[in-house]
């Protein structure tokens, strides 16, 4: 079977092996005429962004690169970014990495033509009306993880860096108008990172497909996500050069990404605050955390996991599929719980606090309140 397709949801998605080299078309499609490609710091020296702004420069495109981007990015990244795109008279952004890189180039992108401060534009209510919508500049994605999705989202995760509270920032147009997923781009992931982003990929499946909202078609996606990362996520950690797992991987994340419109739960109420104020990798976070929430959560999920269980093809019902995600955490190397994870000293309280006021806590299955969410986290450690 050729992993090779052209899809328009939930935008134009340009699929297969090899299609990095049709990054100059994708600029055309969307419009960009002067890019600025950016990444975060730790693939700007990589031979893959090299040869992707090789590509740029020979379809007639400019040369331009802006790199600084911290693991968990912030308004200060932002606001140098929004800098280098003005000042360079650039006209649309490649977004080219991982979820911190795609995150902070979308910002970029939309931040660029607006007057208001990034705040203001936080998923609350309706307040991306604020923004101008004729000043956003059109995007194109190109992921070099598998695990955010966030080259077919709508939103970016921004750190306050005054508070310490991951912002979700959302805007329609902030979805790419292109996106090219090419598994080639992620052969050189670490083991380690393989195996967290897949995790993230998990975590956004398995939260949207309990979520008690209504969207059955984010439903499918996630239960079919499931799959792809139960089957090939183990395949991709033990051989990183294994194209079609890699394949399958970006379409489990981009399936992870498109399911959430349904909502996420308590994994990401207490994985976002976690990661804000102790630093940690966010999917494998998620990771760590999951089988905790999942007996959290087990009065209300229990029946619709038994269902996800039998399609993935595990015995026992709820029971099996915790298990199956406790060995699946083991065969990736994750840390059995935060204290393994490196969260030393925390600030329950304060933890607990963020996480209440995450925007992940409406989708929950259970009602998140101080007294079980404390219970909880004290349960992660």
């Amino acid at each position: 079977m050729s992993l090779k397709a052209n899809w328009s949801y939930p935008t134009a998605i340009r699929f297969g092996a090899g299609r990095i080299a049709e990054i100059g078309e994708a600029c055309a499609a969307a419009g960009i005429k002067k890019p600025l490609l950016v990444t975060d710091k730790g693939l700007a020296n990589l031979p893959i962004t090299a040869s992707t702004l090789d590509l740029i420069a020979a379809a007639g495109l400019g040369r331009a690169i802006f790199s600084d981007v911290d693991p968990n990015p912030t308004e200060h990244n932002v606001a140098a970014g929004v800098k280098v795109y003005r000042d360079g008279g650039h006209d649309g952004v490649i977004a080219f990495g991982g979820g911190s890189g795609l995150d902070l180039a979308k910002m970029v992108a939309f931040m660029a033509g607006q007057t208001r401060p990034l705040w203001d534009f936080e998923d609350i209510g309706d307040w991306w009306t604020r923004a101008d919508a004729s000043v956003i500049a059109p995007i194109v994605a190109v992921p070099t993880t598998a695990g955010t999705g966030s080259e077919v989202g709508r939103a970016s995760v921004i750190t306050n860096s005054e508070t310490h509270e991951k912002k979700i920032i959302f805007h329609p147009l902030i979805l790419p108008k292109v996106v090219i997923c090419d598994p080639e781009l992620t052969v050189g992931m670490p083991p380690m990172i393989t195996a967290g982003t897949g995790m993230d990929a998990f975590a956004h499946c398995l939260e949207a497909y309990c979520s008690p909202h209504y969207h059955p078609m984010s439903q499918g996606i996630a239960l079919e996500g499931m799959r792809l990362v139960k089957d090939y996520l183990p395949r991709a950690f033990a051989d990183g050069t294994d194209i079609e797992a890699r394949g399958q991987m970006m379409s489990a994340a981009a399936m992870g990404a498109t399911a959430f419109q349904k909502g996420l739960g308590a994994i990401h109420a207490i994985s976002h605050p976690i990661g804000a104020w102790h630093h940690t990798h966010h999917g494998t976070t998620n990771a760590v955390v999951m089988q905790p929430v999942l007996l959290f959560n087990r009065p209300a999920v229990e029946d619709r996991l038994e269902m996800a269980a039998r399609y993935l093809g595990i015995e026992g019902g709820f029971q099996g599929f915790y298990d199956f995600v406790g060995e699946l955490n083991a065969g990736l190397k994750i840390p059995a719980n935060l204290t393994e994870l490196g969260v030393k000293d925390p600030d329950i309280d304060a933890l607990v606090a963020s996480a209440l006021q995450d925007p992940s806590v409406g989708g929950n299955p259970v009602e998140m309140t101080v007294e079980n969410t404390t219970a909880l986290l004290k349960a992660c450690f």
